[in-house]
């Protein structure tokens, strides 16, 4: 896989049962720098295809092939454990070094992140999210509606935080905002 290649698909066939397919044939290439976004109604097999790329679902044919990876989920109560702090839980993960600099440009308060999940509003909870994924240094972020749960002004300055990271990361993202997708994406992948 060429060096800035972070996501390859390659003939990619995918479905619950095999007389209804979500994917066939599906190919898709991602490098560092781009924005992907998968675009299309509910249970169309959007975050389906991003369990595929993670490995916790198996193609029926096809390979993918992928760099390192992390992940914000569409639900950011249900990626942390209820009953440790936020920052524990992404020092399991995560080198903490650039904590203070990414906190600053997410707008999150660092006393937030001595909390556990539930005193947290949900818009805070997806930013510490986000947080999480991009200290794990990933080369391609998965992005499950990453600023669904954010109100209008913070969802822009969350995007623009993510698009700053391009030059070490591609970003692969499920949105059901055609909006977002035409102003942060250099493709637009339509599923139905």
């Amino acid at each position: 896989m060429d060096k800035d290649v972070v996501l390859r698909i390659e003939n990619l066939t995918f479905g619950y049962s095999k007389d209804k397919l979500l994917y066939r044939n599906f190919s898709l290439s991602l490098r560092v720098g781009e924005v992907i976004t998968i675009l299309g109604p509910s249970g169309s097999g959007k975050s389906t295809l991003l369990e595929l790329i993670a490995g916790n679902l198996k193609p029926l044919s096809g390979r993918i092939l992928k760099d390192s990876f992390s992940q914000v989920f569409q639900d950011p109560y249900s990626s942390f454990h209820p009953t440790w702090t936020i920052e524990n839980q992404i020092a399991d993960v995560a080198d903490l070094n650039d904590m203070e600099n990414y906190c600053q440009m997410m707008g999150i308060e660092s006393i937030l992140l001595k909390k556990r999940p539930h005193e947290l509003s949900g818009g805070q909870l997806q930013r510490a999210s986000i947080l999480r994924a991009l200290l794990m240094r990933p080369r391609l972020l998965l992005a499950d509606e990453p600023t669904s749960a954010l109100d209008n002004l913070i969802q822009l300055d969350v995007m623009k935080m993510l698009l700053k990271t391009l030059d070490r990361v591609g970003i692969l993202m499920i949105t059901h905002d055609r909006d977002l997708a035409k102003w942060c994406s250099d493709r637009i992948v339509e599923i139905d």
